[in-house]
């Protein structure tokens, strides 16, 4: 099936944030995509705090009459909301609506077009400094959302390691905004015993929001115990034009059928050291209570979010991550 044959609709797939920013830099693939595929019918919808949920985007699409629906994950890596959450959302929907042709995607993950994104956000953070220091010099500090997949994780070491000897770092660590160790605080302390002059942020996120902001405020709390070291911070990876080609091309991947995730090392396939038991683990869906409650923008007066539950707070990763998708040429 290609692009363009039938009514087609694209389902662009975002976690949510309670921040307003980060959902209006979520627009703007869709926008993107828009601009790229005017033939298509093109959604967004959100697993938590921001609306439209996923299901009422699937419903937009199904309701002008698609015929086939491609469901893109907006996320970078193949953690508990690409493995379990999203197809969870997408195989419920399916089962309500079975004369739809319903695909479901992969995750951007680390590939040369995110890499060179990558590195362009890290040097033109560079080429803001306030003096020139050689990059032997100075240590890139590589942060991740944090999840509890380990095989999620490791790929922020992986892209760490290629950014460090693709441009010539003197070191490189790596750090957490949650979940997972070490924290930004934490690593950039230890970072910052390490002797280099420089030492440079980078946040791996598509988005700002919430974690974004709160790494960046480390950073600074960092720099004041640290004014011999000169801090930056680099700027995360937003719609850099290569990582909206990415996005273009995870919904010809669908369309074609070939979304292929890499299961090699994932805890809910294979027996990983420490998640024995998650292997084989039921698919369930984890945002029930957190669904379309709000950016901080819809907040109440007390300071409360807007929804059926009023919960004050929701912990990302909760530690009971289960399943795998198993939808129509899902990234099993």
């Amino acid at each position: 099936m290609k692009i363009g044959v039938g009514k087609t609709g694209v389902m662009v797939c975002g976690h949510g944030s309670r921040d307003p920013e980060a959902i209006t830099e979520f627009e703007l693939v869709a926008a993107s995509l828009k601009a790229r595929m005017p033939l298509v019918d093109i959604e967004t919808g959100y697993l938590e705090f921001a609306r439209p949920i996923i299901r009422e985007g699937l419903e937009k699409l199904a309701s002008r009459g698609v015929e086939r629906i491609l469901a893109l994950p907006g996320m970078l890596f193949a953690a508990s909301h690409v493995k379990n959450d999203l197809p969870w959302e997408i195989n419920s929907f399916a089962a309500k609506y079975p004369g739809l042709d319903l695909r479901f995607g992969r995750e951007l993950s680390i590939e040369p077009k995110l890499l060179k994104a990558a590195a362009d956000r890290v040097a033109e953070a560079e080429a803001r400094a306030a003096q020139p220091i050689p990059r032997e010099e100075s240590l890139l500090l590589v942060v991740g959302r944090g999840t509890n997949d380990p095989d999620a994780n490791s790929n922020i070491a992986k892209l760490a390691r290629m950014l460090w000897e693709g441009m010539g770092f003197g070191w490189a660590e790596t750090a957490f905004s949650g979940v997972a160790h070490p924290l930004v605080e934490p690593g950039l302390r230890r970072a910052a015993m390490l002797g280099f002059r420089r030492i440079i942020v980078f946040p791996y996120f598509l988005f700002t929001g919430v974690l974004v902001k709160r790494i960046y405020a480390a950073v600074d709390r960092v720099a004041a115990d640290h004014p011999e070291i000169d801090f930056v911070k680099a700027g995360y990876l937003r719609d850099h034009p290569l990582v909206l080609d990415c996005f273009a091309e995870r919904v010809t991947e669908i369309a074609e059928g070939e979304p292929a995730m890499n299961c090699q090392l994932c805890k809910y396939r294979t027996q990983i050291i420490g998640y024995e038991t998650a292997a084989g683990a039921p698919q369930e869906g984890h945002h029930h209570h957190v669904r379309g409650i709000g950016t901080d923008a819809d907040q109440h007066h007390d300071g409360h979010p807007r929804g059926p539950h009023d919960h004050g707070h929701h912990h990302h990763d909760h530690g009971h991550d289960h399943g795998h998708p198993h939808g129509k040429n899902g990234a099993s």
